[in-house]
């Protein structure tokens, strides 16, 4: 596992092992993962999505506690995966990070509690699947406007071929601001005593 800029955030790449039959790959190794972030992940469901190019889903997160992590791959195609730093009172509130995970090299994502997730297809029917912490459960779960220019997200516009599609909820979604004066956002200091509580020490 390979920390990034934002606490809590977290990239895997596997080592493949091809051959005449295929390739071969440890996609997920839980061992290595309570080693580096000090807990297990517990998966209570697992997401499947398909999208075409061009399409963003997010930018969604859930109240914290709970929260819900998600270890992020894309099994056929290619995205470019976006975590963002939503926690009130985090060192990095407000700063974001782009990852391409793809059907090549393999590359997973971890995203903790309290951080948003969004991504962008940059193929057809590129698929992703996410290892999730908690269930669904609509009544905790939020969504930030992934083109409000306060963020600032670099969406590769010129790869994709013109204007991202999203849905209309994404598309309605509040801006960074306006979620953080209606008090949506989770607090940073809240989410570290979660990882506490996960590590056995809360």
């Amino acid at each position: 596992m390979e920390s990034l800029k934002i606490e809590g955030a977290w990239s895997y790449t596997p080592r493949q092992f091809p051959d005449d039959r295929g390739t071969f790959l440890e996609a997920f190794r839980g061992e290595e993962f309570a080693g580096d972030l000090g807990y297990r992940l517990d998966v209570a469901q697992v997401n499947c999505s398909v999208s075409r190019r061009g399409v963003v889903r997010g930018i969604h997160y859930a109240d914290v506690p709970p929260g819900q992590a998600k270890y992020v791959s894309c099994a056929r195609g290619a995205i470019l995966d976006v975590v963002v730093d939503i926690r009130v009172g985090s060192p990095t509130f407000g700063m974001w990070e782009a990852v391409r995970l793809d059907e090549v090299n393999r590359r997973s994502l971890f995203i903790a509690e309290g951080l948003g997730h969004g991504f962008v297809a940059l193929t057809d029917d590129a698929t992703v699947l996410y290892l999730c912490s908690t269930g669904y459960a609509p009544g905790r779960e939020h969504g930030i406007d992934p083109m409000d220019p306060a963020l600032g997200i670099e969406w590769p516009l010129d790869e994709i071929g013109g204007a991202p599609v999203l849905s209309g909820k994404d598309a309605d979604a509040p801006s960074l601001g306006e979620a953080l004066d209606a008090g949506q956002l989770p607090r940073y200091e809240d989410c570290l005593a979660y990882a506490d509580v996960l590590r056995g020490k809360g």
